[in-house]
């Protein structure tokens, strides 16, 4: 499953934000990204509202407890839907909803600071 996902694969900062995308590593990315320990990875994920299953099975398949998501929502800060919060719950796994430049830049504090953390970033215009 994870093979056909785009993958930069080692823990990187993000340098920049916005504009529908990310940049990391002098690359760039259109597109939500998952930032884990594992590398930086697409995410399919477009909104909170629209948040399915499968993207979370997706992001819980690649962390492993104990370690916290620090979730860039968008331009503000929204709360997902309590099925989303059950099932990191039930994974064991912490979740920290946030606007996604508010994400990103506690993201690249806390992996600067050699912390486990990982970042699930919704895109923003």
């Amino acid at each position: 499953m994870t093979r056909d996902v785009a993958r930069y694969p080692y823990e990187t900062p993000i340098t920049a934000y916005g504009n529908g995308g990310f940049r990391f590593a002098d690359m760039s990315h259109r597109g939500s990204v998952l930032c884990l320990p594992s590398g930086v990875w697409a995410w399919q994920a477009t909104s909170v509202d629209t948040l399915t299953g499968s993207d979370i099975a997706f992001l819980l398949n690649l962390v492993e407890p104990p370690i916290t998501v620090l979730f860039g929502t968008g331009e503000k800060q929204l709360w997902p839907k309590p099925e989303i919060y059950e099932a990191f719950a039930k994974a064991g796994i912490g979740l920290e909803p946030m606007s996604t430049g508010s994400a990103a830049r506690t993201y690249n504090i806390l992996i600067a600071e050699k912390r486990p953390i990982a970042a699930a970033l919704i895109a923003v215009p």
